[in-house]
């Protein structure tokens, strides 16, 4: 059992970068990732998600930011005092030097950082590099270690490589928006850019693979291509052996899951507000389904030897469907969830930002953090994932002002001193 108070949160060193803490282990304050150098190129989401990921984890991370406005991301969603809270989210950890790629003294600066780099990450349209003069084999050639993440809405092949990509454009391509929506309605897109932050993860998951072989391995750097819609496409389970084997393509449903029953929302007695409350409710196991239909009533249902597995229930989901509605409707979401609970059902809320910001489970485990930007503001964003035992990541300092480590970095001959 977890014996930290769940009151507990972590919270950023000063802004000035001083140290988290003197009664942190060292592996706490560092992270596993320390001494590793990232050069951050890229703009708005997928790059830059990348590269806070491994920030997270200690790696020095240098955001290369064009002059005048910086990432578009400083101006994206809800602004404070002229910059977006999720800048906050996204650049954190990081440190920011203003550079004009287009032109020799950026360019120059550039390799000069990537000499001494571990990763350049980049998510401009393919061929951009190259026209600057900082592509794969120029900077290959310069740091045969170097390890350059690509991330582009096509890839770096292929007849498409060319064309600009966004991420709607790779959730679309990789099959998740055909699938999202009601049946019969317009498919609409996630709430979030989750095309992007998916092959961010996966850029990550690339750039681990590769360090562990250059450095584990002994050999050396290597390009990381990931494209938009091919990490959408890795998420798609079983939609395209579906369609080969069976000629089936897979339908928008809703809330409901396709061919797993009973999986669904279900509308409970409204609120004391009045208005529609919905709970989830996952009962799709052999076990689970018994149990849900002992706490709902239905004994005829859980011992009817058609719905003992999946794919009779399958079969009748609509039915199931019915029944689980007909009780939920007459209770509220939290009477549901503390029936199903008691029964060991997995069920819960459609959580809100608010939801989320004082749940016990989010505190418990340090996902809603408490900090400050560089103006001492206290603001609240999401802790880090995934959880390591021995080397957990940190928020070591805010999100920096535009150019704010230019004299540092344009001064120095080198990165600093690797983490011992």
């Amino acid at each position: 059992m977890n014996d930290r108070p769940a009151h507990r949160q972590p919270s950023l060193p000063p802004a000035d970068g001083g140290a988290a803490g003197t009664d942190a282990p060292p592996a706490a304050r560092h992270g596993p990732l320390a001494g590793i150098r990232v050069l951050e190129l890229g703009q708005l989401i997928a790059g830059p998600f990348a590269a806070k990921t491994l920030a997270d984890f200690g790696a020095d991370v240098i955001k290369i930011e064009p002059p005048g406005t910086g990432d578009p991301l400083r101006k994206w969603r809800l602004l404070r005092d002229g910059t977006s809270v999720w800048w906050e989210v996204q650049s954190r950890n990081k440190r920011s030097v203003v550079a004009d790629l287009r032109q020799p003294d950026g360019q120059a600066l550039v390799r000069r950082l990537a000499t001494e780099a571990d990763v350049l990450i980049e998510n401009f349209k393919p061929g951009t590099l190259e026209d600057w003069g900082l592509g794969w084999e120029a900077l290959h050639a310069l740091n045969p270690r170097l390890i350059m993440l690509r991330l582009s809405g096509y890839g770096q092949t292929g007849p498409y490589a060319h064309k600009p990509g966004f991420g709607i454009l790779g959730e679309a391509m990789g099959g998740l928006r055909y699938l999202t929506g009601e049946p019969g309605r317009v498919p609409v897109r996630t709430g979030v850019s989750i095309g992007d932050s998916i092959a961010g993860l996966h850029g990550v998951i690339g750039v681990l693979m590769a360090l562990y072989h250059r450095d584990a391995r002994g050999g050396t750097g290597q390009v990381v291509d990931v494209a938009l819609y091919e990490s959408v496409f890795n998420l798609m389970e079983s939609l395209l052996p579906e369609y080969d084997a069976f000629g089936v393509v897979r339908e928008r449903a809703g809330s409901a899951l396709p061919g797993i029953a009973p999986s669904n929302a279900y509308r409970c007695r409204p609120d004391a507000e009045g208005q529609d409350a919905y709970v989830l409710i996952g009962g799709n196991g052999d076990g689970i389904f018994r149990r849900l239909m002992h706490a709902i009533g239905r004994d005829d249902l859980a011992h009817d030897p058609e719905l003992a597995h999946n794919d009779g229930r399958a079969r009748r989901a609509a039915e199931l469907d019915a029944a689980i509605e007909d009780w939920t409707r007459q209770r509220t979401v939290d009477e549901v969830i503390a029936t199903l609970d008691a029964a060991d059902v997995p069920v819960g809320k459609i959580y809100t930002a608010a939801d989320i910001a004082t749940d016990p489970q989010y505190l418990a485990r340090e996902m809603v953090v408490q900090t400050t930007d560089r103006e001492g503001r206290p603001l609240k964003v999401p802790g880090i994932v995934p959880k390591l035992s021995a080397t957990p990541g940190a928020l070591r300092h805010p999100a920096p002002r535009l150019g704010e480590h230019d004299a540092d970095v344009r001064a120095a001959p080198h990165w600093p001193a690797r983490a011992d």
